[in-house]
């Protein structure tokens, strides 16, 4: 069984703002690296975060989370995008420092994936390989639309869409044709029964920890491919 170090540090997220605080998991012959971001409104400490960085662990992944400004200040608005994009680039940047020679993607849950994206249309994040999408929201709960898909044909890495069918951030009649379009960039896997967090009902004979699992193999998979 693996075991995995894991290391509580920090870096500087851009001169405007400072320092945050950074999660690195890594377990023994760790084969890639995956940068984590967090959704809006949870930190990197989420229940979510820590469950799947733990799962990919089990697969030789190993992860990088990392706080935005306003949430390692105890905030509730997001930075500014200058700001967040910054901080996406050198959570990459410090990433990189931190495990050299290991393959080195980058995404995040919900908020924290669509910023990372967001970054990389604006410029290729230094190093990534591809970008794992945990929930990709695609528009607010109850507002059907693809505005937040617009900047993902500039982004010139593979992108993985892990996504729930009873996600109400994204209906699946939406993504679907957004992922067909970007072609051999994007892969879609659908959870059946899964939530915005990944949470399934009883009924559909599936736990939370076999959403985990799957979400950890298939991540897995796709990296060893690229």
């Amino acid at each position: 069984m693996l075991s995995t170090e894991i290391t509580n540090t920090s870096f500087i997220a851009s001169k405007s703002v400072g320092t945050v605080s950074a999660i690195l998991m890594l377990p023994d012959n760790a084969k890639a690296l995956l940068v984590l971001a967090h959704g809006a409104g949870a930190g990197m400490r989420q229940k979510f975060l820590e469950a799947i960085s733990h799962k990919l662990a089990e697969h030789g992944i190993g992860t990088f989370r990392y706080q935005f400004p306003y949430m390692e200040q105890g905030g509730k608005r997001p930075d500014p995008k200058p700001v967040i994009y910054a901080t996406v680039r050198s959570a990459v940047e410090t990433a990189a420092k931190l495990a050299p020679g290991l393959p080195l993607f980058a995404g995040g849950k919900s908020f924290g994936g669509r910023m990372t994206s967001s970054a990389a249309a604006e410029e290729p994040l230094p190093h990534v390989r591809g970008i794992v999408f945990l929930g990709f929201p695609l528009h607010p709960p109850g507002k059907p639309s693809i505005e937040r898909a617009e900047h993902l044909s500039r982004v010139t890495v593979p992108m993985l869409f892990l996504q729930g069918t009873r996600d109400d951030f994204a209906e699946m009649s939406l993504l679907k044709p957004v992922v067909d379009k970007l072609g051999k960039f994007a892969t879609l896997h659908v959870i059946d029964g899964a939530d915005h967090s990944f949470h399934v009902l009883k009924s559909s004979g599936k736990t939370d920890g076999d959403v985990l699992s799957d979400l950890a193999r298939m991540t897995h998979q796709w990296m060893s491919s690229k």
